[in-house]
């Protein structure tokens, strides 16, 4: 069958994933804005601190981000066993994924350590790094509530249950958002804690939301529908299969954040104009890019499931309303990033001091940044087919591949021919653009929806 005769737009099936997909993507977004917030409140107080918060937080997410992507797999075991009618299974999903949990716990205390040092050796600032490692080691300290908390919210999106997912989430950052300003400024109370106080505030956040996660996951309807009670057993088959889908996702998220934390790095040692520029063009790039992350989620969701229930008829709708939704939204936001760019960049000036070289680099980058958000949209709607139909070996290796590859390009411009940010930028936007269409050959190859590659994915 051709490409083209796979593409089968359906009402019913594109109400059916924005039912799963809006909740996700209002999910989603408010992480966007708890991260959002915290830079913007940063800004208040000067570049360095707006520059360190970007530093701490994307090396801590760094530092936990394979247990993530691996405990982020369980969408898509438990949308594939609701799809072969075992929703007894998708429960004991959920009990293998805290296991994991508590297992990385030693893992994550090593990790932390040894990155703690990374932002001296970058050639940052003396006050940057000091506030880069104090913001990080605050955020570690939640790690493993945050991959619990991850584990449960996979699991309710995997079963369609996204709303759920949608008021946990938003509960969290309606504490964090008042709470991190009181701290922040010294408010209500509060001593001034500034970066102390926007990592604390996000760790309160966290495990305020995941006790919410527990409360709903515990309720009568919830337990006797999916077997809840008797799902407190150690399950050596599904967590293999759990391990064995999951660790390429996993690996694929470390890797792939490794290279960008180490580009972003080397990005930031041009200076703290430079730092800010990225700092800002990056907190848009939040904006957008995670609500797509939960049409994604969506994908992975509806695709899961109908791999288990082997109806790739309906999967093939998925794969046409996903492209309408995202392409339609990421061309929405490319007219406003680049009509708009001075405006946007503005809201985070400081109140003293001179923006002008900032302002100046940072209205470049969003140009860059409005042209690589359908690359973007491209890469999230394949990226979740395939991750769906548990192809996740071959995007792990695709992805890492390239990933890498842009960062020894990155190293060449920046510390070996020290050509300026411009360069670097565009650089980074020609990467995320051949992603895309590697990604999009992937998917049009149909290598992924092979029946005996299908049967080995549901292996147990």
């Amino acid at each position: 069958m051709v490409f083209v005769n796979r593409w089968h737009f359906s009402r019913k099936t594109t109400q059916e994933l924005l039912r799963i997909a809006l909740p996700m993507v209002v999910s989603q977004g408010t992480f966007a804005l708890m991260i959002f917030t915290d830079r913007y409140f940063m800004s208040q107080i000067d570049a360095v601190h707006m520059a360190s918060a970007l530093g701490g937080g994307v090396a801590s997410f760094f530092s936990f981000c394979f247990f993530l992507g691996l405990l982020a797999y369980a969408n898509a075991l438990s949308a594939q066993y609701l799809g072969a009618g075992e929703p007894g299974k998708c429960t004991k999903v959920v009990t293998q994924g805290m296991v994991i949990a508590l297992a990385s716990i030693p893992v994550l205390v090593v990790i932390t350590y040894l990155v703690a040092g990374i932002f001296e050796g970058m050639g940052h600032e003396p006050v940057q790094v000091e506030l880069e490692r104090t913001y990080y080691l605050i955020l570690m300290a939640g790690t493993p509530v945050t991959l619990a908390k991850v584990c449960l919210s996979s699991y309710f999106a995997g079963i369609g249950r996204s709303g759920v997912v949608m008021i946990c989430d938003v509960f969290g950052l309606l504490v964090n958002i008042p709470l991190c300003y009181a701290m922040v400024f010294g408010k209500l109370g509060f001593p001034a804690l500034g970066i102390i106080g926007a990592g604390i505030s996000t760790v309160v956040a966290t495990v305020l939301s995941f006790a919410l996660f527990v409360s709903f996951y515990f309720r009568k309807e919830h337990r006797d529908t999916f077997g809840v009670l008797a799902s407190f057993t150690f399950d050596r088959r599904i967590l293999w299969r759990f391990l064995r889908l999951g660790t390429p996702s996993g690996l694929e998220l470390f890797l792939n954040v490794a290279a960008f934390n180490l580009f972003l790095l080397m990005f930031q040692s041009y200076g703290i104009d430079q730092g800010a520029a990225a700092a800002i063009v990056f907190n848009w790039d939040v904006l957008s890019f995670i609500p797509m992350i939960g049409l994604n989620i969506g994908i992975i969701s509806l695709i899961g499931r109908f791999v288990g229930a082997r109806d790739l008829e309906r999967a093939n709708e998925v794969m046409s309303a996903a492209f309408v939704l995202a392409l339609g939204y990421s061309a929405m936001l490319a007219t406003i990033y680049i009509g708009f760019r001075y405006e946007l960049v503005e809201v985070f000036a400081p109140p003293v001091g001179d923006f002008t070289a900032t302002r100046e680099l940072a209205a470049f980058m969003m140009v860059g940044l409005s042209s690589y958000v359908m690359a973007d949209a491209v890469i999230l709607v394949c990226g979740g087919v395939l991750r769906g139909a548990g192809d996740t070996r071959w995007l792990m290796i695709a992805s890492v591949a390239l990933h890498w590859a842009m960062l020894v390009v990155q190293y060449f411009i920046i510390r070996v021919f020290g050509m300026g940010p411009q360069v670097s930028w565009i650089a980074f936007v020609v990467m995320l653009l051949l992603i895309a269409v590697v990604y999009a050959v992937r998917l049009k190859s149909g290598r992924w929806r092979d029946p005996a590659a299908l049967e080995l994915v549901m292996a147990e």
